[in-house]
Parts: structure tokens; C-alpha cells; sequence
């Protein structure tokens, strides 16, 4: 009888395969602040995204309530940007970050259909971004 791929022969040494684990995406859902002419400040749940295969990048994903659309507006930008911003303010773009105080942030985004600024507790922003780094650690 002689050895298929279905039977190998009994005295072959086994094989070892590498598998590679994918580090995984980082989501953070958070509760944020519109700043607007209004006194009262209106909350909305903001999802902040991080992929490894993108490691310079970070994603905020507003809801459609915001957009003239109605449909979930993705802002992408250096993370470094959002890193910084949580020191000083930071950006000439797009996108502004700076601190509010010790523990807001705010996160100004300007469009051609106007601008949003958004307000963020710092301590969910550095906690999604030790995230998003230890993927990028564990990536590399």
C-alpha cells in the first residue's frame, strides 16, 4: 500500500505550522458632548476605532443624527494628532484637538457642510489610545 496525503506514512516526523494572530481592531464606545449655541449640552454615543493594519490612524464615528444625511459621519486622522491635542492644541487641518481643562478634550472637526466640536472626558480618550498603542505593540 503505498502513503497518500490522506495517510502520510506512519514513520514521517511531524510538522509544525506557524500561525500568525492578527491583532484585533480596538473599538471604544463613549459618551460625548456637542458644543453649540445651545446652553444645554446634548450627548451622543461616539465610537472610537483603531486598526492595526492602519497603525498611524484613528477613526471617530459620529452618529447620523449630526450630518445633514443621516448617516454615521467617520472622521480619520493621526492618532499622533489625538495624542498630542491631549497636551496642547494641536492641528491646522481638518481636525483640531486641545485640552479643556484637566479632564475634557475637545475634537473639532470642520467640513464643507460646517464644523462640529465635540467634547470628551480625557480619561476615555487616553484609555482607547493605550489600547490602540498596545495593539500596535503586540503587532510588531
Amino acid at each position: 500500500m503505498s502513503a497518500t496525503a490522506e495517510n502520510p506514512p506512519a514513520t514521517s516526523a511531524p510538522t509544525a505550522v506557524a500561525t500568525a494572530v492578527a491583532p484585533a481592531a480596538v473599538e471604544e464606545r463613549v459618551t460625548a458632548r456637542v458644543i453649540s449655541d445651545d446652553p444645554l449640552y446634548r450627548k451622543i454615543p461616539v465610537a472610537l476605532r483603531f486598526a492595526p493594519a492602519e497603525p498611524l490612524a484613528v477613526r471617530i464615528v459620529f452618529p447620523g443624527g449630526l450630518s445633514p444625511e443621516g448617516t454615521d459621519n467617520e472622521w480619520v486622522f493621526p492618532r499622533a494628532l489625538l495624542e498630542a491635542g491631549l497636551q496642547a492644541p494641536t492641528g491646522t487641518g481638518d481636525v483640531r484637538v486641545w485640552p479643556c481643562g484637566r479632564v475634557q478634550a475637545v475634537v473639532e472637526c470642520h467640513s464643507p457642510e460646517g464644523v462640529a466640536v465635540i467634547q470628551f472626558d480625557i480619561a476615555a480618550l487616553r484609555r482607547f489610545l493605550r489600547r490602540a498603542n498596545a495593539a500596535v505593540t503586540r503587532r510588531a
